[in-house]
This record gives structure tokens, sequence and C-alpha cells, in this order.
């Protein structure tokens, strides 16, 4: 192996990779302000915004997993010049994606009971309650987002996605100021006001999008005169082949951190509060990995489009260590900063919550060197997880997800996350170890599949 063959790659890696990290970092960075602001309010709060989210995870990781599909099909025939191919994807993929968002939005409102029998504390679910109520019908303009992000990193322009999360980011943060703490004249809302935040900046977000993309001369053909119900029997069917299992495979690794979430709602508010925190700080280096992940969808679809595997093998290994070394970077960065990090999210001049809060930040310093440990593993999995999805391989990383994640690292966190175990920490074990065995069987599956492919080629 030539370490230079592999290194040569890395400019062109990140430069395809970095908007999507930003704009994914950008998603993240709200959600990080978002409990900045709401932890002023108190643990109760912080953990209900945590509750209401859980379930907004688990949509959106559906929504999410499932507009994946458009993408390596879209660089596919970007590379053949198959504009009508390319268009076609894109019109059947948002079809698909608004009608999957509304559909989400409906289940999520049937699904609110489901916070009074979990074993959550009361004061917790009073709160998620309306805050769930808005932020569920903000992913509808998510999801639709997401359809018209993923055509465009099919084509290679993933900055104008960047560029869309960038403004619904800074008019989310402006919203939420304004209406968590009653600014400027209007209503102190408190986790209401975030949610109203987030609805607001999701619907601009799309808007802005499309007019960035309406624009440029490579994307301009394909996002207007759109023919929204002419539908065709077989687009729809390639995409719900490609589209299910990577929306179950994203739902079984969403789910796991959900099962933590509320493993550790059983635990009390504080460690719900502290989970919440090493959730959310491990989300933002998890974003730097998902836009390596993305980067390795469109490297390998344009190579499967070209049948050079030698190349598609290379490119992806290459990834996989820019992965590697972002992963260590991170991991280092939570071990020296595993006590100070979560002390960003609390008020600790706050007379009456100092015992509360002094638990939530002992127990996040502890989560956070847990954190430290599956940064390697979490980045390994994802950008393999990519790597398969540009090669159009899907169901068999969907059965090695789910075995990784429910079948081994569930059962472990709900063992050793009970009260009298370890407690967090004990969940996330479990969540180091499902991430580990789904990394090592990705990437095993990756390889194999590639040297089957450049052996048939070559011969």
């Amino acid at each position: 192996m030539v370490l230079s063959n592999y290194t040569k790659e890395f400019r062109y890696n990140l430069r395809l990779a970095s908007p999507v990290m930003l704009g994914m970092l950008g998603h993240t960075f709200v959600s990080f302000v978002d409990n900045v602001m709401v932890g002023q309010l108190g643990a109760a709060e912080l953990a209900a915004v945590s509750l209401g989210n859980s379930f907004i995870f688990i949509a959106m990781s559906l929504g999410i997993g499932f507009s994946t599909a458009i993408t390596p099909l879209v660089a596919e025939a970007d590379t053949e010049n198959d504009f009508d191919k390319g268009k076609s994807v894109f019109k059947h993929g948002l079809f698909l994606c608004t009608v999957l968002g509304l559909v989400l939005f409906v289940l999520l409102l049937f699904a609110k009971p489901l916070m009074y029998i979990m074993d959550q504390p009361k004061e917790v679910v009073d709160l998620a309650i309306p805050y769930l109520d808005l932020v569920a019908f903000s992913l509808v303009p998510l999801i639709v987002f997401q359809a018209f992000k993923q055509f465009s990193d099919g084509l290679s322009l993933t900055k104008y996605p960047m560029y869309a999360t960038i403004v619904a980011n800074l008019l989310n943060v402006a919203i939420n100021y304004v209406l968590i703490f009653g600014k400027l004249g209007f209503p102190e809302m408190g986790i209401v006001g975030a949610a109203v935040g987030t609805l607001v900046s999701r619907f601009v977000m799309v808007a802005y999008l499309w007019w960035l993309l309406a624009k440029r001369e490579k994307s301009k053909a394909y996002v207007t005169n759109l023919k929204f119900f002419t539908l065709s029997k077989q687009p729809i069917k390639k995409l719900t082949n490609l589209g299910l299992p990577s929306a179950l495979q994203m739902f079984f690794e969403v789910g796991i951190f959900t099962a933590a979430i509320w493993l550790s709602g059983t635990l009390g508010a504080n460690a719900q509060a502290a989970n919440q925190i090493a959730l959310n700080l491990s989300s933002m280096t998890f974003m730097v990995a998902t836009g390596l992940s993305v980067a390795a969808m469109i490297r390998v679809g344009n190579q499967k489009g070209l049948k050079d595997y030698s190349a598609l093998k290379r490119i992806a290994e290459s990834i996989f260590m820019v992965g590697f070394i972002f992963a260590v970077l991170f991991a280092l960065l939570f071990v020296v900063f595993h006590e100070f990090l979560p002390t960003m999210y609390v008020d600790l001049d706050d007379p009456v919550n100092r015992v509360d809060t002094t638990e939530v930040v002992t127990i996040a310093a502890t989560l956070l060197l847990a954190a430290a440990v599956f940064q390697i593993t979490d980045s390994l999995q994802v950008i393999a997880l990519g790597a398969l999805r540009g090669l159009q391989d899907v169901k068999i990383p969907t059965v090695i997800t789910f075995i990784s994640y429910w079948v081994i690292g569930f059962p472990i966190c709900y063992y050793l996350g009970k009260e009298e175990m370890y407690g967090s920490f004990g969940i996330w074990i479990g969540l180091i170890v499902g991430l580990s065995v789904a990394a090592i069987m990705l990437f095993i599956r990756f390889h194999l599949l590639t040297e089957k492919l450049i052996s048939k080629t070559s011969n």
C-alpha cells in the first residue's frame, strides 16, 4: 500500500464533505443553542426538550434515511450524463419525501400519549407535550428539504444546502432568543418558543434552497417545471427499494440512542438532562463523520457509474482514513475537556437549582468519557454505510445494523443501565458495544463486496 495513493484524495474528499459537515453541524449547533438557552430555565425544561426530541429523532431518522436513496442514483445519472434519469429520480424522490413527511407528522400526533406510560417524570412530560406538537409539524418541511439536499449532494453541489442551513439556523437562534425569554416585547414562551423557531426556520430553509438551486445553471432544469403528480411505477419502486432499507438503518441507530434517552429518564430528570448534554455534544462530532459519509456515497456512486471499482475502493478507504483522524482528535477533546463542556449547558450561579445542576454536570462529564471511546467506531460505521449506499447495497447492511444495535447493544444498555448497576454510564457502555459491532461488520461487508467487484472486472 502506497500511502500517497490515499492521501492525494484527502483534499477533494474534504472539499466535497466540508459543506455537508458545516450544514449538519449547523443543525446540531442550533440544537446546542436550544439546549443552552432552555438549560437556563432548569433541568426539567432541558429534560422535556430531550424527551420531545426523542420522538422527533425517531421520525426524522426514517425521513432522512429514506431520502438518502436519492443521492447515489443522482450521482450515477450525473456521471452517465443522463439528465432525464436524474430529473426522474429527483421528482419521484421529492414526491415520496413529501408524502412521508406528512405521514410521520400524523403518526407523531397519535404517539404523544405514549409519554405518559413510559415511566418518565410527570413534570417533564407536561412540558414536552406542547413542544412536540409544533416540532412534529416541522418534520414536513425538514423531510422535503432533505429531498432537495440529497439531490443537490448527488450533483456534487454540496455547498447550497449548507447555505440554506446557515440562513435557517441564524433565523432559528434569533426567534428562540426572542420567544424563549420574551425579549423585544414578545411573550415569554419557554420551550414552546424554541419549537416555534424550529418550525419557522425549516420552512425558510426549504424555500431558500429551492431558490438557490433554481438560479444555478447545473440544477435549474431539474428543480423547475416539475410535473409533480405525473409519476411512473419504476422510479418509485427503485427509490423505495433503496430508501426503505436506508430508512431502517438510520431508524435502528437513532432508535438505540432514543432508547438511551428513555432509559435515562427512568433514572430521573437530572440523569436525563445529563444524557441530553452528552448526546448533543456527541452529535456535533458525529456530523463531521456524516459529512464524510455523504462524500463516500457521492464518490462511490460516481465510480460505480464509471465501473472503476479499484478506484472506488481506494477512494472509499481514503475517506475512512480522514474519518479516523477526525475521530481521534474529537476523542482527545472529550477526554481533556469532559468536566468543562457540560458547564456550558447550565446556570451554575442559580442558587435554587444548585444541587440538581451539580449532579447534571457530574453525570454528563462521566458520559463524555464514554463518548470519547466510541468516536472511532461511530465514525467508521457511518462512513461504511455511506460507501455501501453508494454501491446501492442496502439490504444486508440493514440486517447488520439491526443485529448490532438491538440484538447486541440494547440488551447491554438495559441491563447495565439499571440504577443498581451502572446507571447512565451503563447505558453508554451498551451504545459503545453496539456501535463497535456495527463498524466492524459494515467495514468487512464493504471490503468483501469491493474485492468481488474488482475480481469480476479483472477476469
